[in-house]
């Protein structure tokens, strides 16, 4: 029986359960931002297609898989008990091979930034710190309501925004993309509120302090839609500043939309954040491409 159980436990992790590990649906909201930035850059993809092909590795199958089983392999003994049949857990990635993974995935994100140049470099450098920061003790930022979410945000759409901007610039984008991808990373913040609304009994018994257990879901909610409506109303002006009044337009009126799907959000919101995600948050990131567009002819770099 032992010899039987044995031969039955891999010693290797199967490409198939590596690839779960990544959780390539994760992948999309990055590589949304990567894209608005290189929109945003405003520069012509000849001359400039291996480093867009690194940049799009980078902000998906390198850096967010990496964030993605840095998490899973510091929440296997939750997982254990909640989602057993998560790939570390189950024992399709046996041993301390998820840890494993995640240090060599890190090592490959800095190796394919590093021949993109240093202003990508850094980008990257800085969002695989959070990565670990987010999931790994001592900092393990993901206990925390504010400093969670601020770190996903930053990573997800600040960070990929500057690399997309980066990458196709050859240098320090300008300013005005400098604005844009910092506004949009702490309207982000209130994205990822949100999303912990699924989680709000599930994070109480683990001692997790989301904003929707700390806070409540009402005034969570609240904080959430102020967060993501302040940064798009300075979004709106800048545009208006930088003399782009149809884009300031477009995200205005998507502003206006979100603010109807905000009031039917604070109704119920523990109910209704998953449809608020699926509604607002699509307004939202419609706006960042719009306000991409806007800033592609003013010059992108610095």
């Amino acid at each position: 029986m032992s010899r039987t159980l044995a031969a039955a436990t891999p010693t290797l992790p199967s490409p198939a359960a590596v690839l779960e590990l990544f959780k390539p649906i994760t992948w999309f909201p990055p590589m949304w931002a990567f894209a608005c930035g290189v929109v945003s850059s405003g520069q012509p993809f000849e001359g400039r297609w291996l480093f867009l092909i690194a940049g799009i590795a980078l902000t998906g199958p390198l850096v967010c898989a990496t964030s993605q089983a840095v998490n899973d392999w510091f929440d296997r003994h939750v997982d254990a008990i909640n989602e057993p049949h998560r790939p570390i857990p189950s024992g399709r990635i046996p041993g301390r091979w998820g840890l494993w993974i995640a240090i060599i995935w890190t090592g490959v994100s800095l190796g394919v930034a590093a021949l993109t140049g240093p202003w990508v470099l850094g980008a990257t450098a800085l969002g695989l710190a959070l990565a670990w920061a987010y999931s790994a003790p001592p900092l393990r930022l993901k206990r925390s309501g504010w400093w969670g979410p601020a770190a996903v945000a930053l990573s997800y759409e600040g960070l990929t925004w500057f690399t997309g901007a980066a990458v196709m610039a050859g240098a320090l984008p300008s300013a005005p993309i400098l604005w844009l991808a910092g506004l949009y990373s702490v309207g982000a913040h209130g994205i990822m509120t949100l999303n912990d609304f699924k989680a709000i009994e599930g994070d109480r018994q683990t001692g997790l302090k989301s904003l929707p257990v700390t806070l409540g879901p009402r005034r969570a909610a609240l904080l959430a839609c102020a967060v993501m409506a302040v940064p798009q109303t300075v979004v709106v002006a800048l545009l208006l500043s930088w003399d782009r009044p149809i884009q300031a337009g477009i995200v205005g009126l998507s502003l206006a939309l979100q603010g109807l799907a905000m009031a039917r959000l604070l109704r119920d919101p523990a109910r209704l954040a998953p449809w608020y995600n699926g509604t607002g948050v699509t307004l939202y990131v419609l706006g960042m491409m719009v306000a991409a567009t806007a800033v592609a002819t003013l010059g992108g770099a610095g």
